[in-house]
């Protein structure tokens, strides 16, 4: 009979745990709904502040940084906005979409570009989408221009005895290939998308920064500038980082002690703790690498080879 009383308790103590948390969790999740409801998940962001967006590592086509974006030009507690770049650009398409999503919030709040490190080819193309460019004296930007590269692989396979036969439509379908050199007129049509990307780039760059088309052209030869070297060039408006920036903030109304609130990519987990409670929970149960599974995805991501036609700065390593 005791043993019987000690294991109906056990029983009963372990019934107790279950349901207080299944409570906490209820509750919790009730909390973060209504909190998610009525501030938008995050306290800082429901009083008037100014936004700050980091955008680092190779730019491409990116549906949550654009919905971010959008976001803080419809949010009236926002006063301005900082955008923040570390990079050395990426596809033409992937910055022209940045840079535009960065005119709208324009449109309606002082924007101003924080370029860092590097912020280079379609780097400066979103920089030069804030109404004021703030650079470091070293900082490295410029690189207007825009390349298509393909790998060509026809020598190799000649010597290992391997070839790719083809049956198309057309001679210039899927050209250039890189599996064997390309038929007449195949270069030419490349070069021409690539020069009228181009026309389009050193256009934009002539009308942001008020800088005749001829004089840009000069500048986009593909080089590199120091933030001094870009502010003599008046690719940037001034030298110096978050105390500069403040300051043509203020000159444009924008208070000068609201708070900088970092509006970082969105989680697409839980709300609030429940994604670090539910990893938690994984972890005690020997679960945990499931979250591992969603970084493997991004690391295949992160291409060596960007697609179509790419305004990027790279570096001779050798």
């Amino acid at each position: 009979m005791a043993y019987i009383d000690i294991a109906e308790r056990r029983q009963l103590r372990r019934k107790l745990t279950f349901w207080r948390v299944a409570a906490f969790l209820i509750i919790a999740a009730a909390i973060a709904l209504v909190w998610s409801a009525l501030w938008g998940g995050d306290v800082g962001k429901a009083r008037d502040h100014i936004a700050r967006v980091k955008i680092s590592g190779l730019i491409q086509d990116d549906a949550e940084l654009l919905e971010r974006l959008d976001t803080i030009a419809k949010n009236d507690s926002v006063k301005g906005l900082i955008v923040s770049i570390a990079s050395p650009g990426g596809t033409t398409y992937g910055g022209e979409v940045i840079y535009k999503a960065i005119r709208k919030v324009a449109e309606k709040k002082p924007v101003v570009s924080d370029v860092r490190t590097l912020a280079a080819s379609a780097g400066y193309m979103i920089a030069i989408g804030g109404d004021h460019i703030v650079a470091g004296d070293t900082s490295i930007t410029g690189s207007i221009g825009v390349i298509f590269q393909y790998p060509q692989v026809k020598n190799l396979l000649d010597k290992i005895g391997v070839s790719l036969e083809e049956i198309k439509s057309a001679p210039l379908k899927a050209e250039p290939s890189p599996f064997h050199f390309p038929p007449p007129g195949a270069k030419e049509v490349i070069q021409s998308m690539v020069n009228d990307s181009f026309d389009w780039f050193v256009t934009l760059v002539s009308q942001r920064r008020g800088i005749p088309k001829a004089e840009a052209l000069k500048l986009a030869d593909g080089r590199v500038f120091t933030g001094r070297q870009a502010k003599t060039a008046k690719l940037v408006d001034q030298i110096g980082g978050i105390k500069e920036i403040r300051d043509y903030l203020v000159s444009k109304k924008v208070g000068a002690n609201l708070p900088i609130v970092d509006w970082e990519p969105q989680d697409n987990g839980s709300p609030f703790f429940l994604g670090g409670l539910a990893q938690d929970m994984a972890e005690a149960v020997g679960l945990g690498w499931l979250s591992k599974v969603g970084s493997l995805k991004n690391l295949s991501e992160d291409k060596l080879l960007l697609d179509g036609m790419v305004s990027v700065w790279q570096f001779d390593g050798k």
